[in-house]
């Protein structure tokens, strides 16, 4: 990231976790922030498997907190290169990993009126939405400032119909994908 600022500049705060939809809102966060003029906060939050109470109950895992961090910082880092080819966005700001639940933790950092908070809207059926809470759902029921849900990549369910047929050792028809590759947008 480049060098850190006053926290006086608009900012545009981003969830990442390292998933395909958070890669997609990422590179949207990017450009919103070079549009704006604003600083680029890229926030990784994590919690200790079980969450905190789990943690402060078993010493043992209290041990194993700091790993746990590491493992998050390098996701994030992951994620950084895998967007930016590097960790420098070119873009002033600050890079986060964050302790606490992702909803909560990105509605706490992006707290301020110019602030605008950019997370993932992926495509989530009725067994998973039940089972697993929505970071997107969260922030926008609580978040101060503006919130924009990127919608995931045309391209992720191109890729998840490849690997529905590969579980399923069925066969792949290379043309249809390539029908489905040049329907997506170059901006993708």
């Amino acid at each position: 990231m480049s060098e850190y600022r006053p926290p006086s500049a608009a900012r545009v705060v981003v969830g990442v976790s390292g998933s395909l939809g958070s890669l997609t809102a990422l590179g949207r966060a990017a450009y919103e922030a070079r549009r704006r003029g604003a600083e680029l906060w890229p926030v990784l939050a994590w919690e200790p498997p079980g969450g905190d109470q789990a943690a402060r109950r078993f010493p043992a895992s209290a041990a194993m907190v700091e790993e746990w961090e590491r493992l998050a910082r390098e996701r994030l880092v992951g994620a950084l290169r895998e967007v930016f080819g590097g960790t420098d966005t070119g873009l002033p700001g600050q890079a986060l990993v964050a302790r606490g639940a992702p909803g909560w933790a990105l509605v706490q950092i992006a707290d301020r009126k110019d602030d605008i908070l950019v997370v993932g809207a992926g495509r989530r059926g009725r067994l998973h939405r039940a089972l697993s809470p929505s970071v997107g759902r969260y922030c926008l029921a609580h978040a101060t400032c503006p919130v924009l849900a990127v919608p995931p990549s045309p391209l992720q369910a191109a890729l998840a119909a490849v690997h529905r047929r590969n579980t399923w050792r069925l066969r792949l028809d290379t043309g249809d994908l390539q029908k489905e590759f040049e329907t997506v947008p170059p901006d993708a």
